[in-house]
């Protein structure tokens, strides 16, 4: 039911109000107390989340609705509110014909994957602890929205505050505008409505959504372009000259400036080596975890750990909060440019490696990853399971993954030259071709 961020899907089929109030009456059957519930601005949110208030309080807990905000702010209201738990009604930076539901810890950490089975097993079994008539809990409604912009105020340090634009992509992202703004920037938006249908360009930030930014950034004096998905948990960037920074030398940049000498860092395995480099620069390592900012979350937890990341733009600094956080993440960025100088001259810094991607459909990714397997395990020594197979070479590594919503296995090398890279994939692809049939996407 879960995937890596939740549950999600398409509204009407995956996901629908039996399926929200499902949730709500075994999240409320797990906690006690107190939960806080917000959602992004997609048309079916309103729906959704009066279902999972409806489970929540028939659970007898009580409902602290914050309304449409960016799910870092909900996450975050969480622990301010002294609340047993979270709830966001959000499918991130997917088609505005999807949603879900994202859940959070007391903390204000997403659900591990322990709680997230709890959940599964409830709806599974129909086991909810309904309340007695006159226990069902309390609905109200609280704002927060100045709370996180002054934490994002408070976080950074602009020495020279810098021209900035800022794709909202029709979100909640608005508040990453309003803070910047506030520390002394000149701020412009694009797509700053608030239209959960997301009519000016896809949710995902991406190369190839993000045109009108670039173009934009490119054509003024700005020092930089910010990008956010629907709810505002994903920033991407581009550079003063309208270039697009890609996520792995964000991820370097990042991880090199929260690191120090002994400090761990987080990072999918998908993760290039220029980030492993960056960061030994100043004495740190890298530890890899599955893909999904659910997993470097958890990774996050742990001591010595000071910063996570995933190249898709998901960034956690470990002692300010343990979601993703969007706007703080650009904040962040800004206080580099603004103390170092031009974002393009900080990514050059970063060295880049020659990446190859492809992915071949199959309808067996279990069966074909397996047979993959037994193969990789027989001519390679260094190999990394966690979620795929990873397997590392003296000049590079490559990636045998399932997609985990596609009928796809998704195959990536990486080496340090080109021909590293091209040996690297031509065997990673082999072998799944070899085990499927070339059908590629």
């Amino acid at each position: 039911m879960f995937g890596t961020s939740g549950v999600r899907g398409a509204v009407g089929e995956d996901v629908t109000a039996e399926v929200a109030l499902c949730i709500g009456r075994a999240l409320g059957s797990e906690v006690s107390g107190r939960v806080v519930v917000g959602r992004d601005a997609r048309e079916s949110g309103t729906m959704l989340e009066h279902a999972l208030v409806a489970g929540l309080l028939e659970c007898g807990i009580d409902v602290l609705r914050l309304g449409t905000l960016p799910t870092p702010s909900i996450a975050r209201a969480v622990e301010w509110f002294d609340a047993d738990a979270g709830a966001v009604i959000t499918a991130s930076h997917n088609p505005p014909t999807d949603n879900g539901v994202k859940l959070w810890t007391a903390s204000g950490r997403a659900f591990d994957s322990a709680q997230r089975a709890a959940i599964e097993r409830r709806i599974e079994d129909e086991d909810y602890e309904l309340a007695a008539w006159d226990g069902v809990g309390t609905e109200r409604h609280r704002s927060i929205e100045n709370r996180h912009r002054d934490a994002l105020k408070s976080s950074v340090d602009l020495e020279n505050p810098c021209s900035v634009v800022v794709d909202i992509g029709n979100g909640t992202g608005r508040l990453t505008a309003d803070a910047l703004s506030d520390l002394g920037c000149t701020v412009s938006t694009l797509n700053g409505q608030r239209d959960g249908r997301f009519p000016a360009r896809p949710s995902e930030p991406t190369d190839e959504t993000l045109r009108g930014l670039k173009s934009h950034v490119a054509a003024t004096d700005a020092d930089l372009g910010i990008a956010h998905d629907g709810d505002a948990d994903r920033m991407m960037a581009v550079d003063g000259d309208g270039n697009f920074v890609d996520g792995d030398a964000l991820l370097a940049l990042f991880g090199r400036e929260a690191a120090s000498e002994g400090d761990r860092i987080a990072v999918p395995v998908n993760t290039s080596l220029a980030v492993d480099d960056a960061v030994a620069t100043v004495g740190a390592d890298v530890v890899r975890t599955r893909v999904g900012d659910v997993f470097v979350a958890e990774r996050c937890a742990e001591p010595g750990v000071v910063f996570g990341g995933e190249p898709s733009g998901a960034w956690i600094w470990a002692d300010e909060t343990p979601c993703p956080d969007g706007p703080l993440a650009a904040c962040k960025l800004v206080e580099f440019v603004s103390r170092r100088g031009p974002l393009a001259d900080l990514v050059d810094d970063i060295d880049a490696y020659p990446l190859r991607r492809e992915s071949v459909e199959t309808s067996d990714k279990a069966g074909v990853l397996e047979r993959v397997e037994a193969a990789v395990r027989e001519e390679y020594d260094d190999i990394d399971d966690r979620d795929g197979l990873r397997v590392e070479t003296d000049d590079g590594w490559f990636l045998v993954r399932a997609s985990g919503t596609q009928p796809l296995v998704r195959v990536t090398a990486e080496g340090r030259t080109e021909a590293a890279t091209d040996r690297l994939f031509d065997e990673a692809l082999a072998l799944v071709e070899s085990r499927t049939g070339p059908v590629r996407t």
